[in-house]
């Protein structure tokens, strides 16, 4: 089974104006754990090392925090994901400059993936650019919130149904061999829980947004 995520995807915008009060320590924590693994990721595949990956994630962070406040709603006009994006992208910029200086300590050669390290291409081993590689960074990224989401919202046995059964595509007859359930009682855990992790994604889109452009 397969959930699209669309580009408006995991940004709510309750979540964004709460963002705003630097106090509300709740929605800060949302927000990181809701985004850190899209930008982290894109950086991983743009060739930087797991620390330098951290660095990006860190100041991608600060950055959002010192701009947050000055942006307004305005649907003509781009998106939180692509002002996210840009941010990430000067941010990945960054850690490959501080490379080129002569006093910069070089990655040890297992630290570095095998992919392009200049973020002017930044193409990872299938040919993806950054904007293509957060893409799917953003996709993955709104099904395991909305995932996380939904197994807070069902039964432990029906979300074990459910990941045996779409996620791991084991067979019905082994799924219900193995947890002692019925056929009818996989097929109903599974159609329950698809419908609340598509009704999670549909909530967590957002209405675009025109932001600032980050310094």
């Amino acid at each position: 089974m397969k959930f699209e995520a669309g580009d408006k995807i995991v940004t709510r915008r309750t979540l964004l104006l709460r963002l705003r009060n630097w106090d509300d320590q709740e929605g800060w924590r949302d927000f990181f754990e809701t985004y850190w693994k899209v930008i982290y990721g894109a950086a991983i595949k743009s060739g930087l090392t797991h620390t330098e990956a951290e660095e990006v994630v860190q100041e991608t962070v600060i950055t959002v925090m010192h701009r947050i406040k000055e942006f307004h709603y305005d649907p003509a006009v781009g998106s939180f994901k692509g002002w996210l994006l840009n941010i990430t992208r000067w941010r990945i910029g960054d850690q490959l400059r501080k490379r080129r200086r002569p006093d910069a300590p070089r990655p040890r050669r297992r630290e570095l993936t095998t992919r392009t390290a200049t973020v002017e291409r930044l193409p990872d081993p299938a040919g993806l650019s950054l904007d293509e590689i957060w893409e799917k960074e953003w996709q993955n990224n709104a099904i395991r919130v909305a995932l996380r989401r939904v197994k807070e919202q069902v039964a432990p046995h029906q979300y074990r149904i459910f990941k045996l059964y779409v996620l791991r595509d084991w067979p019905v007859a082994k799924i219900a061999a193995e947890l002692g359930v019925t056929a009818t009682q996989v097929y109903l855990a599974k159609h329950r829980v698809a419908k609340l992790l598509k009704d999670e994604i549909r909530r967590l889109q957002s209405q675009p947004l025109r932001l600032p452009g980050p310094g």
